[in-house]
């Protein structure tokens, strides 16, 4: 059965880094990152293509959040940096096997993680 595992949530305060971790045990054509924060709309975080390594990001993070592959393009991270109090959410890692469509769009994403919480802070 094919999934996604996240890891590398924690507690931090603000301007503080941490690194998400998501395995997959299968091959995609883009992977992401969401997040949800309680009472909010699950929002994209950042996107990576596969095959070419092509990042984008949320204005919000721009700058700030780093999305990689490593070399057997099955496990993406995402350094956050300089971390903020509204970056508290449950982040969830999502892979799509498929291309067309806009990478921030949640109905292109054909399996979720189970989420890793993240919280800063002030």
């Amino acid at each position: 059965q094919v999934q996604l595992m996240e890891s590398g949530g924690g507690s931090v305060q603000a301007e503080g880094s941490l690194r998400l971790s998501c395995v997959s045990y299968g091959l995609w054509f883009g992977m992401a990152w969401f997040r949800q924060a309680p009472g909010k709309d699950r929002e994209a975080v950042a996107h990576i293509y596969t095959k070419s390594g092509h990042a984008a990001y949320a204005d919000s993070v721009q700058g700030r959040f780093l999305v990689s592959l490593d070399d057997a393009k099955t496990t993406v991270y995402l350094q956050m940096n300089s971390l903020k109090p509204e970056d508290t959410a449950m982040y969830y890692c999502a892979a799509r096997d498929r291309s067309g469509g806009l990478w921030y769009d949640r109905s292109q994403y054909t399996l979720w993680g189970q989420g890793t919480q993240v919280t800063v802070s002030a």
